[in-house]
Parts: C-alpha cells; structure tokens; sequence
C-alpha cells in the first residue's frame, strides 16, 4: 500500500510541513525516531526530592519576525507565551514548557514516534522507506532531518547528497541542574560568546513554570562542545555545573540534581540560503533550520515552504 506523503522527522520543520498540508487537504504520515515529538522543542521532566522540575534542554526561546510563523504561533493560545527575560527582541516559549508547542502542533496529524527510517531508496512512481521489518511506498518523501542525517540516508550516489554533506553543523552540550528554591537567581538569562557557558538561562522564570526548586539550563560554546563531545553525559555535567555554580554565586555541592544532554546537530555554521533542497522529478525535498539558519522561526518557514511546493503540485495552475 502507497502513503502518499512520509515526513521524516517530527521537528519544527515537519510538523509545520504536515499542518500545511492537512490545513490543504493532503495529510502526512509522519515518522521520528525519538520517543518524544518536537526534536529540539523538548522538555525533560524529573522527580528531585518529591518534587517534578522540568528543563526546556533543548531550544530555549525563540522569536517570530516573519508574519506567517507569529500567526502561527499567536494560533497556538495558552501553549505558547512571552518570556520576560530583559532581551529588547519578544522572547518566546512554550508553556508549561517547550515541548507544549510541537504537542499542540501535532494535534490531529498521523505522527509515529519511536520509528527510525533505516534507508530511503528511489523507485519508479516515488520512494521506498525501511521502518523496522517493514518497508512503505510513498509517492512523495520529505526529509526534516539534519542535513548530515538526511546525507547519510540518501548516499553518496544521489545528486542531492555534494549540497547536503556541505552544511556544516555543530553539537551543543546542555547542562540541567537544580538547587533549592531559596538559592541565587541574579539573572533570568545570560549570553557570553566568549565564555565556555555560552548561554545560561533560569529556566523557572519562564512563564508557567511551578517548580518547586530554582531549576537552571547552561548550553556550552560550539569550541567546548566539540572539545567535549564524546565525554559521557556524568563527566560532560561533572564539568559544566562548577562553572554554572561560579556564574550565578552558588556552590557546585548545593546542586540538588545536575545531568547533561548531548546535541550533536544543534547549531548550523553557514545555512544553505534557500528554503530547501528538492529532487528534479519533485519526488523529494529536503529542508530544516539548516536551510536557513539556527533558529525554531527558521525551521518553521523551511517546512511551511516545503509543503505550500507540494500543494503547487498537487494542484497546478
């Protein structure tokens, strides 16, 4: 049996991808590997001495400059609010946290999590997809994925994969620690190119958090990151939460949970300059915030383009 449109990839891209294409009358089946939707839109909740705190470890705000995307999100309600963290630009979050947006986006859409696409292979009429045991026809496949994932699906044979191999991306190392409710808190957020730390963020300061503890998110430079990538996550938290200590005027001991996160595609060194990539026969596109830069805005419009070309071709002038 054929799927008319597979999206692989749960993210911002995908799910923006998918929404448009539902709001048009084309629906998606989307696959992600991850056990949780929204890629980098993500929440890790934890119980600490009877208490459930949370960190947004991934992608810690963003901003709406382009109409469409503050539509968007400005549709997503009580899901989605400012942050008041002393930047001149509107930062915005996700409430209770940040995996509250790509959950409300991914209402009624066909997502499977926990499904990771082994291999894609080109065939007469479309694309066939290794899930599993199983493999699926689609007559249109649409790749969200990091530009060096989606490379590697495709291989080195395919015209697509010079362009795709080219981006380059950069991990970030993330930094989730807890201490008591009564510990510093001398800023909601703290940029510093310069430092190790190169974001520090008092994630209970954003809007709709009810921890019980001062919950803080540090995420390490791309020099850091990449000098530390391969640590295990103890000795990448081990590392990073003295320096986190000494920056808000705690004591590393004072931390009542401290545990690290590996994002090894986060940041994006030169994005591609266009929306995304697309096969001659239109069978495939390829897209994500790699196309356009780092940022959930970026991903955002890369996924809505992708879809508003399908729907051209679904129903051409």
């Amino acid at each position: 049996m054929q799927t008319p449109i597979i999206i692989i990839g749960a993210g911002m891209a995908g799910l923006a991808c998918a929404r448009r294409l539902a709001g048009a009358g084309l629906p998606a089946l989307v696959f992600d590997k991850s056990r949780g939707i929204g890629g980098r839109l993500a929440t890790r909740r934890v119980e600490v001495a009877g208490c459930t705190i949370s960190f947004d470890h991934g992608a810690q705000y963003f901003t709406a400059r382009d109409p469409g995307f503050a539509t968007a999100m400005h549709d997503l309600g009580a899901a989605c609010a400012r942050w008041d963290d002393g930047a001149a630009e509107p930062h915005l979050v996700g409430v209770p946290g940040m995996s509250s947006v790509p959950r409300t986006m991914a209402a009624g859409l066909d997502v499977r999590l926990g499904e990771t696409v082994a291999a894609v292979r080109a065939v007469s009429g479309g694309w066939t997809l290794d899930i599993g045991a199983a493999s699926l026809d689609t007559q249109q496949l649409v790749m969200t994925v990091p530009a060096p994932q989606a490379a590697a699906l495709l291989g080195a044979g395919h015209p697509l994969h010079p362009r795709l191999a080219g981006i380059g991306m950069a991990p970030c190392l993330t930094l989730m620690a807890a201490f008591d409710a009564d510990a510093p808190r001398p800023f909601a957020s703290r940029a510093a190119a310069d430092h190790p730390l190169a974001w520090i963020a008092h994630d209970g300061s954003k809007p709709g958090r009810a921890d019980g503890l001062t919950t803080w998110v540090a995420q390490a430079s791309v020099a850091w990151s990449e000098q530390h990538l391969e640590a295990d996550p103890p000795a990448i938290a081990a590392m990073m939460l003295p320096m986190l200590a000494d920056a808000i005027g705690a004591a590393p001991g004072q931390a009542r949970h401290a545990a690290a996160h590996r994002w090894r595609y986060a940041r994006t060194l030169e994005p591609l300059g266009q929306p995304f990539l697309a096969s001659d026969d239109g069978s495939l596109h390829v897209g994500g915030d790699w196309c356009l830069g780092a940022r959930v805005e970026a991903a955002w419009c890369s996924g809505t383009a992708i879809a508003e070309a399908i729907i051209e071709q679904a129903n051409p002038v």
